[in-house]
């Protein structure tokens, strides 16, 4: 049941279809004697040319992972015929480039470090086509439920997430400790165990009081004093202070001229106002991430000083994969190292919505239809085991479950489901989800002679679920 399977390869008229749209039209002949025109259709049959070198033929693998990953994204909202029309539409727009779906896995909101509120982060990606969006930010899930709410007027699906600030000391012993971040995705049931991710993050968010403090402090050493009570407002209500907001201070003060200046000279990791918090070693963090039903991919590897032991290590504790493609369009140099361990090619834009033109813009980083079709190969079984605990865990506070109205017959297990389901807090829950539980309850069926109560019902399945 938590096998994720292949998707089929497309058939002989879906092939057509894709090349048929990838062929370029040929150029006018030019009229005889027309020199100028001979001229230009030369150069343009050479661009052609060109053209052509860059781009291939998208591989059955990858067209069959592009219809794939577009169904998944949809819940199976919509009829087979309609997604089959839909995906073909898709698919014509490639030619013969490689198939893409805009799918972004690192981006930030007002609830952290972010300038848009979760719904504004929701509708621009919605304008820049992204289907699927992981809202990542640094140590809260604060801001899930609003971006889960405003995607149901839009055609994306969220993957909520976290970013969760970490150490990592070589060897686990003293020495120079370099700050990490571990990205974890969740099904859209969230995490398991929920309150122990919790705890460990609102200690993270309190270090960070903590931190801002002792960093305002190395500000004013260098004749740069700010008021603590200022960082505050522009972090806003209930979010904990980071180093873009101590940022934002210093160019409302007119110490720098924008973030970027900000952070190039002060506030980059072990700068002059840098200071550490009280993050938790990245191996805990892993650890945490894979014991609540989570995707552990380690951010922006390319920034840390010695990336291959730590990656080592990390994996020692449960990563699944690492940031590779990077917002400037190129493969991090660490491609190869995530081949060495086994690890998932992933990468986002990291967007926060700066006053910086040359920040990317959420959705921009092209990352292959392969890559996230083999993230939902790894996630999806993970996610449904996760579910499956949530799920034991969610009846068991369901009212209608307590047997206070008798006893109250229901005529198979899909009935059961389809009654647990009905409660608000499984509005998440889509088609796909909604048949593998459906699946184990398949064979409780109540006969006209037996009599089982709903707190009956719920043990029998809670203990079916662990």
């Amino acid at each position: 049941m938590t096998t994720t399977t292949r998707p089929a390869a497309p058939t002989t008229e879906e092939e057509e279809a894709v090349v048929a749209a990838a062929v370029d039209a040929a150029p006018a002949p030019a009229p005889p004697g027309d020199a100028e025109g001979r001229e230009k259709q030369t150069k343009g049959r050479a661009r052609s040319k060109k053209k052509k070198k860059r781009r291939r033929t998208p591989s059955e693998e990858e067209v069959a992972a592009l219809r794939s990953v577009l169904r998944w994204a949809r819940r199976g909202e919509v009829r087979e015929d309609e997604e089959d029309a839909a995906d073909c539409a898709h698919l014509s727009q490639f030619g013969r480039r490689r198939p893409r779906v805009a799918v972004e896995l690192h981006s930030h909101s007002a609830r952290s470090d972010g300038s848009l509120s979760p719904a504004a982060l929701v509708q621009r990606a919605h304008r820049n086509g992204v289907k699927v969006l992981a809202l990542t930010d640094h140590d809260t899930m604060a801001g899930v439920s609003e971006a889960m709410e405003s995607a149901k007027e839009f055609s994306i699906r969220i993957i909520p997430a976290v970013e969760i600030s970490a150490v990592y000391s070589p060897g686990n012993g003293p020495g120079a400790e370099e700050p990490v971040h571990i990205l974890a995705y969740y099904g859209s049931w969230g995490p398991t165990k929920s309150q122990e991710l919790e705890k460990v993050l609102s200690s993270i968010r309190e270090g960070r009081y903590t931190r801002a403090k002792e960093m305002l402090l190395k500000l004013r050493n260098l004749d740069m004093p700010l008021k603590f009570e200022d960082v505050c407002n522009i972090a806003g209500n209930g979010v904990a202070p980071g180093r873009v907001h101590l940022a934002r201070a210093m160019v409302k003060a007119g110490y720098v001229d924008n973030l970027r200046q900000a952070f190039s000279r002060y506030l980059y990791d072990g700068g002059p106002a840098y200071a550490t918090g009280s993050e938790p070693a990245g191996e805990t963090v892993v650890q945490l991430i894979c014991r609540t039903g989570g995707i552990a991919v380690l951010a922006h590897p390319w920034a840390l000083k010695n990336p291959v032991p730590l990656i080592k290590d990390l994996k020692a504790a449960g990563l699944h994969g690492i940031e590779a493609y990077r917002s400037d369009g190129k493969l991090s140099g660490l491609s190869d190292l995530a081949d060495t361990y086994e690890l998932l090619k992933l990468g986002g834009s990291d967007y926060h919505g700066r006053d910086d033109k040359e920040e990317p813009d959420i959705g921009s980083v092209d990352l292959p239809v392969l890559a996230f079709f083999k993230f939902l190969e790894v996630a999806q079984p993970i996610w449904r085991n996760a579910m499956m605990e949530n799920f034991a865990n969610t009846i068991e506070r369901i009212p209608d479950l307590n047997g206070s109205k008798g006893c109250r017959r229901t005529s198979s297990g899909n009935d059961f489901c389809s009654m647990c389901l009905s409660s608000p807090e499984l509005e998440e829950t889509d088609d796909s989800e909604v048949e593998i539980l459906q699946m184990v309850f398949s064979d409780i069926i109540l006969s006209n002679r037996s009599c089982k109560t709903h707190i009956e019902q719920r043990a029998e399945i809670t203990s079916r679920l662990h």
